[in-house]
């Protein structure tokens, strides 16, 4: 059986494609550095991160961007014609009530691990485009349009232009296939297939959020007229139709369906297995309750469906609700090793679940040369920076873990901190740190974070230590709680500061339309010179 979800944690806009016997799957990454995780699989059920697409600032610039701005929606595709991998993605740069600044790239290669082509700039009218390579040699663009116009908010056509590999850009005009093939709204996510001569039009409709949904329609050429499939939604966990308005949050609370472990599911693409089987790859939440906060992100799961003698697709138990067991395909099973929970910093690269917002990652301030064996961070911007905070982190990806680093670092001024954090995006993290009380003139561990851009901190805990001695910071997750302690000693592990509500990091309890998701990690900081460095010896993540 397939166990939903299949990618936990901040994995969203799953774009799943075949290659072979070899499946990948390609997610959102937003502000994070290196950007578009990218996951392999032999048999849809076991699932492993093997690289990144977007790897140097030439692939994609994140610098000084808003939270959840970024790369959006990247549609992963496998041209068997061609022999080569596509990637196009998004990289948002802002956007309001009206406006929205995005540019569209396309990148290629012949392996999945690159190296990838230079990016072609492809368009700016709106996000979440995709490549549809026809049977006919032809390749085309699909995307979300936004109208900017005063009164026309709701109105977000899906768009199509074809794409000349010769001239490397679009040619020719958009043609709009659609608003819409359900009252939800919010037409996004367009993906085009075609099965038996038709053309399929899948679409990510409802917000992402708890009205999300994936809807379908099809045509007889790729340029429309597009009927709507008249069993739309063809997977959702929202048992509710609704009409969307402008007033209403994406959020939308009161969708949740208390008979269902996962919720929000839509956005979909599709994928047929060498047998001839056919699933859906969607991204989905799974709330911490009562909160209906969803702290690990918008997750990626995969339901199995089947083409109805109408020539529609619908999943294979009949229904539209996105399920948490799935019948697997029939493929021999492939289990890959289980990842090991402690990072030593012993190789001379990170491994591959390290992430940092907007930044490059570079030896000048995460070196793990100049002291072997351990992971140097030189102390940059605060964790409320757009620019560049000196932060390695990795998806929180179960509700239940506890995280440890051992950390030497020696606080001269109080403007010098490093530690471990909970971090969500800027406005929201929490953090157990090292750094310098002058009221007591010595180095002290004290815990602190931010609520909506307002400071907590943590009521005043405050624990004394030597300066020139190694600390061990850790953090408890337990679903909707976290709690900091440290340790001289690596052994006896004293609580600081209060039990902290996690759930505060979500998309549900921020207030800024953010929608990424957690993440644990070190960092160092200094406000000062920007030269105190903090030297990490290990990194352990353990799901409980």
């Amino acid at each position: 059986m397939i166990h939903n979800p299949v990618l936990h944690g901040f994995n969203p806009d799953p774009a799943i494609i075949r290659a072979g016997d070899d499946y990948y799957m390609a997610a959102s990454s937003f502000e994070w550095f290196p950007g578009i995780p990218i996951y392999h699989s032999k048999d849809l059920v076991h699932w492993k991160l093997i690289d990144y697409a977007l790897k140097t600032k030439r692939h994609i610039d994140l610098t000084c961007l808003p939270p959840s701005k970024g790369v959006w929606a990247p549609c992963l595709t496998y041209c068997e014609a061609d022999k080569l991998f596509y990637m196009l993605y998004s990289n948002v740069y802002n956007s309001n009530q009206l406006q929205f600044d995005v540019d569209n790239f396309l990148i290629w290669a012949d392996n999945i691990h690159g190296p990838w082509s230079e990016p072609i700039y492809i368009n700016s009218s709106g996000f979440d485009a995709s490549l549809f390579h026809d049977d006919d040699g032809r390749k085309w663009i699909v995307n979300q349009e936004r109208d900017s116009r005063p009164g026309h908010e709701m109105k977000r056509p899906i768009i199509l232009q074809e794409f000349s590999p010769e001239l490397k850009k679009l040619i020719g005009s958009p043609v709009r296939l659609t608003y819409g093939a359900t009252e939800r709204g919010f037409t996004e996510a367009p993906h085009i297939y075609k099965h038996n001569g038709l053309y399929y039009l899948i679409t990510a409709e409802g917000g992402t959020g708890y009205g999300h949904c994936a809807a379908l329609l099809r045509a007889e050429v790729v340029t429309g007229p597009y009927e709507n499939c008249p069993h739309n939604p063809i997977i959702t966990s929202c048992t509710r139709e609704f009409a969307m308005r402008p007033e209403i949050n994406y959020i939308m609370l009161d969708l949740y369906n208390p008979d269902e472990l996962l919720q929000k599911s839509g956005h979909g693409s599709l994928v047929e297995t060498q047998n001839g089987e056919w699933y859906m790859a969607h991204l989905c939440g799974r709330p911490v309750m009562p909160q209906k906060r969803c702290v690990l992100g918008r997750e990626s799961a995969i339901q199995q469906v089947e083409w109805t003698k109408d020539g529609w697709l619908r999943m294979t138990d009949g229904t539209n609700i996105a399920k948490e067991y799935v019948p697997a395909p029939k493929l021999p099973s492939y289990p890959f090793p289980k990842e090991e929970p402690r990072c030593d910093f012993n190789e001379t690269e990170l491994e591959l679940p390290f992430c940092t917002p907007r930044n490059e990652i570079s030896p000048d301030w995460a070196n793990l040369t100049v002291r072997p064996g351990y992971l140097r961070l030189r102390g940059r911007e605060s964790l409320t920076s757009n620019h560049h905070p000196s932060v390695i982190a990795r998806r929180l990806t179960a509700f239940n873990a506890t995280v440890t680093t051992k950390m030497e670092f020696e606080a001269d001024y109080y403007l010098q901190q490093a530690g471990l954090t909970c971090y969500y995006e800027t406005s929201n993290f929490y953090s157990i740190y090292k750094t310098y009380s002058e009221e007591l003139g010595s180095n002290i561990i004290t815990v602190g974070g931010y609520e909506n851009k307002k400071y907590i901190d943590g009521n005043n805990a405050c624990a004394v230590v030597e300066k020139d001695a190694p600390v061990y910071l850790r953090a408890e997750i337990r679903t909707e709680s976290l709690q900091f302690s440290y340790s001289t000693d690596g052994v006896t592990f004293q609580k600081l500061g209060p039990v902290i509500d996690m759930t505060t990091l979500s998309d549900e309890a921020v207030k800024f339309g953010e929608f990424t998701g957690t993440f644990v990690g070190i960092y160092a900081q200094d406000s000062h010179t920007r030269e105190k460095c903090a030297d990490f010896d290990y990194f352990e993540y353990n799901e409980a």
